[in-house]
Order: structure tokens, then C-alpha cells, then sequence
């Protein structure tokens, strides 16, 4: 049995959370030379199996091709990926990581944690398992992409 929220206050709560978060996400990518929309797109690249095209990232990071291009440029700029040829069309340019990209991969992925510590640092070790799975049940959940109109 569900009880409904009539208060409207989870999803301020939820709002409030993410922000703080992202604030302190911010906080902690900064001496890494990074933002949080660079390693959003670093770490899609990294996922990729091979290199991605700027299409595909744009795509997958639901955003116009030009903001894509805006973060590629700096990412490139600080040797963390760099453009290639396509090798069965000359035409197309992929995106690849270099090993200063790994390393800011693994410099951005002790700053994420440092900043969920902090944002976790109150619960206890069974709130921060109970949280955990009921995220887990939130991400599994069926979430459209674009609300219904």
C-alpha cells in the first residue's frame, strides 16, 4: 500500500538533495580542472565501447550537437580526449579517450565519491543501505523520457 505525498514536500526534498549534491560535486571536480558537464561527457566517451561519434554523445547526453562540440574543445584542450578519423570513413570524426583522460576519469571519480561522503556523512551504515536499495528500486523503475502531455 502506497500513502500518497499530499504534502508535496518529497519532491522538494528530492529537488533540494540534487542540488546540494551537485554543489558539492562542483566544489570537489574543481581542483580537478573539470566541470560537472565535461565529466558527464568523458564518462559517457569512456563507456563507449568504441570511440563515439559527436552525434552519438550528443544523443546520449540528450543535448544539441553544438554543446557537445563547446565541451569536446575544452576536454581536447587539457589532453583528455582527442579527435580521429574514422577508419572506414574519412569523413567522420570520433572521440577518443587519452591517458590523461583516464587519469582525470580516476581523479573525477575520487572527487564524485569525496562529494557523496559528504552529502551521506549523517546516515548511518544501515540508512545508507536502506537508501541504496530504495534508489536502486527508483533506477530500475520505467521512467519516460519526456513527461506525457
Amino acid at each position: 500500500m502506497t500513502v500518497p505525498d499530499t504534502s508535496g514536500q518529497l519532491p522538494e526534498q528530492l529537488l533540494r538533495l540534487t542540488r546540494r549534491l551537485n554543489r558539492a560535486q562542483k566544489r570537489y571536480l574543481d581542483p580537478v580542472g573539470i566541470t560537472p558537464a565535461q565529466s558527464r561527457l568523458l564518462r559517457s566517451v569512456a563507456h563507449c565501447e568504441e570511440p563515439p561519434r559527436m552525434a552519438d554523445l550528443a544523443e546520449r547526453l540528450e543535448v544539441v550537437p553544438r554543446a557537445v562540440t563547446t565541451l569536446v574543445d575544452a576536454l581536447e584542450a587539457n589532453g583528455a580526449v582527442r579527435r580521429v578519423p574514422d577508419p572506414s570513413n574519412r569523413r567522420v570524426i570520433r572521440i577518443e579517450l587519452t591517458e590523461q583522460g583516464r587519469e582525470t576519469l580516476r581523479a573525477m571519480r575520487e572527487a564524485r565519491r569525496a562529494a557523496v561522503e559528504e552529502i551521506l556523512s549523517p546516515l548511518t551504515a544501515e540508512q545508507r543501505d536502506l537508501l541504496g536499495g530504495l534508489l536502486g528500486e527508483l533506477m530500475r523503475g520505467q521512467i519516460p523520457r519526456r513527461p506525457p502531455r
